[in-house]
């Protein structure tokens, strides 16, 4: 009798069975299981680093030069807050601020009614020339500062000036030191901003007296309204936004006037139209006292964003009047 042949086990494996046509599922990397998550923030990364670049760090530097004295050279010295406690005594700090309250007061209460006054004007229907007096109004925005100067120093010079010429030919009466005069250079630098600026802010009441629906002056027609009353009725609150907008941007820049009196009159006569950005420049860069000068613009940034904030909450920028 032969023997049975020999039986051999089957050899198990690791591996469990493969169903068969069913491939294996791939190995996805780290990237593609986050990339819905972490996409977005890569694209608004760029946003943030500028930010932070361009914005945060400056105001950390200047908070930390704002402790310290340093005249742009060498290690600064930490002296604490006796820049802040400096600034407080001191009486050309104290003009500056006087002379940039002016500055706003004068653009808040003169600068923007002239400029909504002239966009009405401008809206009128049947004007000809519109086209020709909106570029005449907008030039002085685009015209360099310096030449600008130019053009104020030869009307406003005490002896060769145009003004003084004109007035002596016509009324008889002497030449004005329109730049040599304290009270007459804050004329002259606050005509200048009226020159400047009321045509660039003319530029959006005119957009938004482009976007008032005409049936409202319609109904107001119906009611008997005269153009006083349409204007008050219908014209003004329509403008609210816009007009909210104007004041804040206006009231923003007018605290960091520095061009208009630097240009024009080198902050005197003395410190008559010394303004606080002309203060920070003569510390930080004619002076040499850079720890002097982050103080005082500490104090202006925390100013102007204090002031802005108010006007918002005042003024309701951004607030829903639903």
């Amino acid at each position: 009798m032969t023997a049975p042949p020999p039986t051999h086990a089957p050899i198990r494996t690791s591996h469990p069975a493969r169903t068969p046509g069913k491939a294996a599922p791939p190995r996805t990397s780290w990237w593609m299981r986050r990339q819905r998550t972490l996409a977005p923030y890569l694209f608004i990364s760029p946003f943030y680093l500028l930010y932070g670049l361009f914005l945060l760090v400056p105001i950390l530097v200047g908070l930390y030069l704002s402790c310290t004295e340093w005249a742009g050279l060498g290690t600064p010295k930490w002296v604490g807050l006796r820049n802040y406690q400096d600034l407080l005594g001191d009486h050309s700090f104290w003009t500056a601020v006087s002379n940039t309250g002016l500055y706003v007061v004068f653009t808040m209460a003169v600068v923007m009614p002239a400029a909504l006054l002239i966009a009405q004007a401008l809206n009128a229907r049947g004007l000809r020339g519109r086209d020709l007096f909106r570029l005449a109004y907008f030039m002085p925005v685009v015209i360099s500062p310096i030449v600008i100067t130019l053009v104020f120093g030869l009307f406003f010079d005490n002896e060769f000036g145009l003004l003084n010429a004109v007035g002596h030919a016509v009324f008889g009466f002497g030449g004005i030191d329109w730049l040599g005069s304290p009270g007459w250079a804050r004329v002259t630098v606050v005509i200048l901003v009226l020159w400047r600026w009321t045509g660039y802010l003319t530029i959006f009441f005119l957009a938004g007296l482009q976007n008032v629906p005409k049936e409202l002056y319609e109904a107001a027609d119906i009611d008997g309204a005269g153009p006083i009353s349409r204007f008050r009725n219908v014209t003004l609150p329509c403008l609210r936004p816009v007009t909210a907008f104007v004041a804040v941007t206006v009231l923003v820049s007018s605290v960091q006037i520095f061009e208009e009196p630097y240009l024009l009159t080198q902050g005197g006569p003395g410190e008559a139209t010394l303004s606080v950005a002309q203060f920070i420049f003569r510390a930080g860069f004619q002076r040499q006292q850079l720890g002097y000068a982050a103080a005082a613009g500490v104090l202006l940034f925390v100013a102007v964003f204090a002031l802005g904030q108010l006007a918002m909450r005042v003024l309701g920028v951004g607030r829903d009047d639903r």
